[in-house]
């Protein structure tokens, strides 16, 4: 059995790169950017009114001038006019181009019109209400780095850029595998002796947060059935995330029967609760690799965002956040195992704080709805005292 520390550095060790593919504009939400992106030209492509109002040339009001005639009505997306007298404005609309021979917009509270004269209430300053071209950024220049997640601001970059289809990270692919004889599915009524199957939605809905649709498969406890099986995915797929069937159960066929499929074992147990069993592999053939957790819920959930979540995330390039809190409560942890425990969060005053959330066990599924994370504590002889400022896992938003 080996650390945390160990464990969590060799599955980080076997990052991998899934090469890239082009999506539409529409389906890059949640994606990596595999390419830096350039302007196509300047933002804004020329001088924008930011104010309904008159756009007027200011050496006129610093020759006196507060009435100006009014020439013409210039809406957004319509050429501007052209106007060469001093003593001339134009009616602009937000977001319109600023005629050339102007360099200031009053706004419409700050004007009376009558009788096509525009006449100014209140002082106005050079260049105020306009948004220089190219004041953004300049044609050529860049406006967002790879390996960035694409948000909505990002596809809002992308559409003004002209970028229709996008080159993202492409994902890989993976199938989420429950094993045991006493899951029945979602929709049935269980018998006392069984369980639905939970495992296998958790990991389905957090891989769909990551834009990834799995393969969803379940094995019963019947070891050449799981081998035949495996076999066959390992062939297929990038990734194994599989729950249950790792421990030192007499059922538990998981281990032997990858050995005897070929696959290289990296290490199986990690001094941590929860999630000790966890097994991780390699199969060198197509580089599937395996993730094989325990099949207690908190468990698999944990070991999930410890391990899997960090390791698709060095492998997309995205960085691997850094998250502390300061506990509530104290904490004493003694023996040799790192352990994870999930907490509730809560600001206060701008600063992160934690209270622990009660479970029976690594089993109490029902616990991990009243969390936000875990917290990694590692054994120390002192317990950990309130205020003391710890590393902190999120599973869920913090806003």
């Amino acid at each position: 059995m080996i650390s945390f520390a160990e464990a969590y550095n060799l599955v980080l060790d076997h990052s991998q790169n899934y090469g890239t593919e082009t999506v539409s504009i529409k389906k890059a939400i949640g994606r990596v950017l595999a390419d830096d992106i350039y302007a196509d030209r300047d933002f804004p492509p020329f001088d924008r009114a930011t104010k309904d109002g008159i756009a007027i040339n200011y050496n006129a009001i610093e020759n006196g001038r507060v009435a100006f005639d009014i020439k013409a009505i210039v809406a957004a997306g319509q050429r501007t006019y052209k106007f060469l007298e001093e003593d001339h404005c134009v009616e602009i609309m937000t977001g319109a181009v600023v005629p050339y021979e102007a360099d200031t917009v009053v706004m419409y509270e700050d004007v009376t019109i009558e009788h096509g004269i525009a006449n100014l209430n209140k002082n106005a300053q050079r260049g105020q209400n306009i948004h220089d071209k190219g004041s953004d950024r300049k044609k050529g220049e860049l406006v967002i780095n790879k390996d960035t997640k694409i948000t909505a601001a990002e596809v809002g970059v992308l559409a003004a850029v002209g970028k229709s289809n996008v080159e993202v990270k492409k994902l890989p692919s993976i199938a989420v595998i429950s094993t045991g004889n006493e899951l029945v599915e979602v929709e049935d009524h269980p018998l006392p002796h069984q369980i639905r199957k939970s495992n296998s939605y958790t990991l389905f809905a957090a891989l769909n947060e990551e834009r990834i649709e799995p393969l969803l498969l379940h094995l019963s406890d019947d070891k050449d059935m799981i081998r035949q099986k495996l076999s066959y995915v390992i062939q297929e797929m990038d990734v194994l995330l599989l729950s249950g069937g790792v421990s030192k159960g007499k059922f538990d066929f998981i281990p032997k029967v990858l050995e005897e499929l070929g696959v290289e074992k990296i290490f199986h147990g990690v001094l941590q609760r929860p999630g000790k069993p966890f097994w991780f592999g390699v199969y060198k053939d197509t580089n599937s690799l395996i993730f094989s957790f325990p099949g207690n819920p908190i468990s698999t959930f944990a070991n999930y965002h410890i391990y899997f979540k960090h390791w698709l995330q060095k492998s997309l390039g995205l960085p691997i956040p850094k998250i502390e809190v300061f506990l509530e409560e104290g904490i004493a942890i003694e023996g040799s195992m790192t352990r994870f425990l999930g907490v509730k969060t809560r600001w206060v005053n701008g600063l992160l704080r934690a209270n622990l959330v009660k479970d029976n066990n690594s089993g109490d599924l029902t616990s991990l709805s009243r969390s936000d994370g875990f917290i990694k504590l590692t054994p120390r002889e002192v317990p950990y005292a309130i205020d003391e400022k710890v590393s902190f896992l999120s599973t869920r938003s913090l806003i």
